[in-house]
Order: C-alpha cells, then sequence, then structure tokens
C-alpha cells in the first residue's frame, strides 16, 4: 500500500509539474515573434501589440498545445490498445486519409475562381479531418471489425501505403498543389486561430472523458487478450470506443495543425520512467506531456532561426527520432551488460 501510495504521489506531482510547465510555455509563446518581448509589455497601451498577442501569438500557442495534448492522448490509447510501445497515432492510416483529403480539396479550391479565402481555408481543415476518419474505416473495413488487433495493424498499413501513394499522385497530376501541400505535410501552428483552438479544447474533453472511462479496459488489455476476456470485458465494444477516440482525437489534431511526427510516439515513454501509474493516469500524464512537447518545439521553431521560421513538424522528427534512437541504444547497452 505504501509502494503504491508513492507511485500516485509520484504521478500527481508529474501532473501538476506538466501543468506549470505549460503554462509558462504559454506565457513564454505569448513572447516569442517579429517584435519580441515588447509587444507583451505594451499590449496595456497599445493596440497594435494587443492586436498581435491576442490574435496571433496566443491562439497558434494555446493551438500547439491542445493539439500536442490530443497527440499524446491518441499515442497513449495506441499503445494501450495495440500492446505495442512503438504504435502511434497514425498507426491506422489517418495521416495518409488526412494528407489525401487535403490534396484532393486543394485540386477542387485551386480551379474553384469563387473559392474565398476564409472558405478555402475551412475547406481544407474539414478535408484533412474527413479523410483522416475515412480512413480509419476503411481500416476497420479491410480488417472487418475490430475482433483481431493483428488485422487491424495489418490493415492499417496497407491503408496508408495505399492513400499515401494516392497523395503523391494527385500532387504528380497537378504540381500546382505541392507547394500549398508543403505547410501541411510538414506541420505548422502558424493558422491556429481562437476557434480551432476551441474545438480543440472541447474534442480534448470528450476524448479525455471517454479514455479515463475505459482505462480500467486497458489494463485488463494489457495483462493478454485472453485475460482480459476471462475478467468479463466487453473487448470488442471497448476497442471499438477507443479506435473512435483515436481517430476523433488525431484526425482533429492533424486538420488544424498538419503532421506533427513522434509527439504522440514519444509522449507516453517520456512519462513511463517517470511515474509508473495505471492506463488513466498514463493517458492524463502523456497528454499533458504531448501538449509541453509541441508547445516547446513550437517556440524552438519560432525561434531558432527567426524572424523566419522552421516546419515545427520537421523539428519534433528530429528531436524524437533522436530521442527513440538514444533509448534504443540505452536498452541495447543495458541488455548487453545483463548478458555479460
Amino acid at each position: 500500500m505504501t509502494v503504491i501510495n508513492h507511485q500516485q504521489r509520484t504521478a500527481n506531482w508529474l501532473g501538476l509539474g506538466l501543468l506549470l510547465l505549460g503554462v509558462l510555455l504559454v506565457l513564454a509563446g505569448a513572447s516569442v515573434g517579429s517584435t519580441g518581448f515588447d509587444s507583451l509589455m505594451k499590449v496595456w497601451v497599445d493596440p497594435v501589440a494587443l492586436q498581435i498577442v491576442w490574435d496571433i501569438r496566443l491562439p497558434r500557442t494555446v493551438g500547439a498545445w491542445t493539439a500536442g495534448a490530443l497527440l499524446g492522448l491518441a499515442g497513449a490509447v495506441a499503445q494501450g490498445l495495440f500492446r505495442n510501445p512503438l504504435a502511434d497515432p497514425y498507426l491506422l492510416g489517418s495521416a495518409s486519409g488526412a494528407s489525401l483529403g487535403v490534396a484532393l480539396a486543394l485540386v477542387f479550391f485551386g480551379v474553384s475562381p469563387l473559392a474565398a479565402h476564409g472558405l478555402v481555408r475551412l475547406g481544407l481543415t474539414g478535408a484533412a479531418f474527413v479523410g483522416a476518419v475515412a480512413a480509419v474505416l476503411l481500416t476497420l473495413l479491410l480488417a472487418q471489425g475490430v475482433q483481431h488487433t493483428l488485422r487491424l495493424l495489418l490493415a492499417g498499413v496497407i491503408v496508408g501505403v495505399v492513400l499515401g501513394a494516392l497523395s503523391s499522385l494527385t500532387m504528380l497530376m497537378v504540381p500546382d498543389v505541392m507547394q500549398a501541400m508543403q505547410a501541411f505535410l510538414l506541420g505548422s501552428t502558424g493558422f491556429v486561430d481562437w476557434s480551432a483552438c476551441a474545438l480543440m479544447a472541447a474534442v480534448w474533453l470528450l476524448c479525455m472523458a471517454v479514455a479515463w472511462l475505459l482505462s480500467q479496459g486497458l489494463d485488463g488489455l494489457s495483462l493478454g487478450e485472453a485475460t482480459a476476456a476471462s475478467l468479463g470485458l466487453p473487448l470488442a465494444e471497448m476497442r471499438a470506443a477507443l479506435i473512435a477516440v483515436l481517430a476523433l482525437a488525431t484526425g482533429t489534431a492533424v486538420a488544424q495543425t498538419g503532421l506533427i511526427a513522434f509527439v504522440g510516439l514519444a509522449a507516453p515513454h517520456l512519462v513511463r520512467p517517470l511515474a509508473r501509474t495505471r492506463h488513466g493516469g498514463l493517458v492524463l500524464l502523456s497528454s499533458l506531456m504531448g501538449g509541453v512537447l509541441l508547445t516547446a518545439a513550437d517556440l524552438l521553431a519560432r525561434a531558432l532561426i527567426a524572424p523566419q521560421e522552421l516546419p515545427v513538424g520537421v523539428l519534433t522528427a528530429v528531436l524524437g527520432g533522436g530521442y527513440l534512437l538514444w533509448l534504443m541504444h540505452r536498452s541495447t547497452r543495458t541488455t548487453a551488460g545483463d548478458v555479460a
């Protein structure tokens, strides 16, 4: 009992620390820009400074946190559902589906002289979300439901490859959309506004509530499907609900920020060594960690070569990939030492 209480306290302190760190990063994001810290200091006396901070800096920083939180949540759910530490939110083909949706929308709006800028933006966001969800539904159709985890994984890989090829073929046939697709494929928080932040926050609350309610099922699945079934868990219904959470969280984040690599994969890995907790706590902590990771990456992307910006998706891929390589190297050394 003492060990359990200690682990719970550690998880609570970690959650509080991640929340505070997220708030500090959001405040830092409000001061990063072409006009520097001066705009933040003048918000009470200068309407232009207020507009810069409130309409540009804050929504993209808060948007980076909420998108990262959605991806961290989706990553923890995916790894628990498939009992695979390498599972990520894009495992069921949602990334390729979103890319194809955006490519097709760009082809349509690109040849439509009546399309206004706002309509184009709304259409691209909706196309990315619809494409991501449609890819997951196609994966479920090919897998003939949610009964077999291995079949789901294989169907997700196939759907991802095929839809990715169709997206590349679309760009090859209509080269004009390639440049517009770069922002989506490389990931960016520069187009996030307050309405997008509100949408992502609402989806995060919904997905977190459902994942929390199903967390005991994830605990049972971690013991194996046979054990989970012997405990009386409704595996089919539980998988379907978790896949819905995975698709909704991933589709919403991708629709607003494009493809952000490694956040959903790395967030649970960073949490596990710091706090041993059940899946309810793991999903929440991974979500908070994802928000911190993407917000920090967005700040670096804006500050490293200012006044220019790096694509945040590229930065997360480099940093996340480097971290996972280091983790694999450390694991290999530890295994070799145990054998010796």
